[in-house]
């Protein structure tokens, strides 16, 4: 059976994308500023099928229309940046388009990376594809590549694989994680869960601590070539499935 695509009046759809007011849209269009395939748009009460090829199709101002709900995004996160709406300081939503603060759904990140760690984040508004990213059932293998104070002792590919590591302050034990030495004060680590400061708490059950800390993978997808710290990409649906590899 063929999915029925969704449809949506013009005006719900560019308020609802941070555009502006249903009533600044419909100004807007009255002044030629909505095409839709090269044609103006003066009624924005039109229905309209909300389809992924839209932006190429719809114009707002002269500029492509932002991408439809539905979105994920890849960034290479900067260090000294907040994965929060709320708190003080820079926060990775500051990258985005202004606007885009003001989309319904909002656009949130898949999980979190703290201030302190850099690389591969995800943001997306579409919230079932982010609970399932996230879910403790789905395993999606993330893979840290880590900085130490201190030299390895040798003994801890073989504490992280055992799955009886405990944190401090909880009752259930870390799910196996691989180990991969690359120096004596540098390694990879690949975890399938996503619990509060893992990776450094991990390497603190053994008496180290973690200078840096940078997320080279999440799944099968990787930052691309050329992508610098601060820049961001949109997803295909095929590097979207990348995550569940």
């Amino acid at each position: 059976m063929t999915a029925k695509i969704p449809t949506s009046r013009v005006d719900r759809l560019l308020s609802s994308m941070g555009y502006g007011s249903r009533a600044e849209m419909a100004r807007m269009a009255r002044a030629g500023g909505i095409t839709l395939d090269g044609v103006r748009l003066p009624n924005v009460t039109k229905r309209i099928p909300v389809t992924r090829d839209l932006p190429t199709r719809m114009k707002i101002a002269g500029e492509a229309l932002d991408p439809v709900a539905g979105m994920v995004l890849l960034l290479n996160k900067p260090l000294g940046m907040t994965c929060s709406h709320k708190e003080a300081g820079p926060l990775v939503y500051d990258i985005l388009p202004k606007r885009w603060k003001r989309r319904d759904p909002a656009i949130s990140t898949i999980g979190r990376l703290d201030k302190q760690t850099s690389g591969l984040l995800l943001l997306t508004d579409d919230g079932d594809l982010l609970h399932r990213v996230i879910s403790p059932r789905r395993h999606v293998r993330k893979v840290y590549h880590a900085t130490l104070a201190r030299p390895l002792r040798g003994t801890e590919a073989a504490l992280f694989a055992s799955g009886e590591l405990m944190l401090e302050g909880e009752d259930k034990p870390l799910a196996p994680a691989d180990l991969d030495v690359i120096s004596a004060t540098e390694a990879r680590l690949t975890v399938t869960e996503g619990r509060y400061h893992q990776v450094r708490r991990m390497f603190a059950a053994t008496g180290n601590h973690v200078e840096a800390l940078h997320r080279e993978r999440l799944g099968g997808l990787s930052l691309p070539d050329g992508l610098a710290p601060g820049q961001w990409t949109l997803l295909s649906e095929d590097e979207i499935a990348l995550i569940f590899q």
